[in-house]
């Protein structure tokens, strides 16, 4: 069988049900506009490294549930007794560097926050960057964010181009939705 090009052909060659399909049509390259979904962005990609998406979307509701709706200021404020529970719980990735990056990450949200007023206006106010000016903005201000965390987390958000090829139709939903790459610094 022929390898798709594009993660936009091979979802559409998934039967009806599978994870991707749903992640594919209404989250990814979407704008997003709320800081606790930004950051929970950032954090399932991190999660991701070393890892296949398909493990991070089955468990993703247990990524919710674990890290209070990624709600930063909670977040934030993780004891070492919550750090260990989460290192048991089996419906996350139980890795502790991941787990301090993102409450490490999260305390740097906050920072942010009251400098820009949010996550998503440090994110506008350093638009457009390239790729590798990106990461490298990240690796300065966050933990755990290599250049395929980056680039994931931007063009998953919409701030990088790439998301969805051309002729998938997501792709003119996507546009509809303003995302960053489209609209030039102003």
């Amino acid at each position: 069988m022929e390898k798709p090009a594009s993660y936009c052909e091979a979802v559409h060659k998934m039967e009806a049900g599978n994870v991707h399909i749903h992640y594919h049509d209404k989250e990814y390259g979407f704008p997003i506009h709320d800081d606790n979904e930004l950051f929970a962005r950032l954090i399932l990609e991190i999660n991701q490294a070393g890892l296949s998406w398909t493990t991070i979307l089955k468990k993703k509701d247990n990524f919710f549930k674990a890290f209070d709706d990624f709600n930063i200021q909670k977040v934030a404020r993780y004891s070492d007794k919550k750090v260990e529970k989460l290192m048991q719980d089996a419906g996350i990735i139980r890795n502790r560097l991941k787990i301090d990056a993102a409450i490490e990450n999260a305390k740097r949200i906050l920072q942010i926050q009251k400098e820009h007023g949010s996550f998503k206006n440090w994110l506008d106010a350093h638009h457009p960057l390239s790729k590798e000016e990106w990461v490298k903005l990240f690796k300065k201000t966050f933990r755990f964010t290599g250049g395929e965390i980056v680039g994931e987390f931007l063009q998953s958000t919409g701030y990088l181009p790439g998301a969805h090829i051309d002729s998938c139709p997501v792709y003119k939903v996507v546009l509809k939705h303003k995302p960053a790459w489209v609209s030039k610094k102003k």
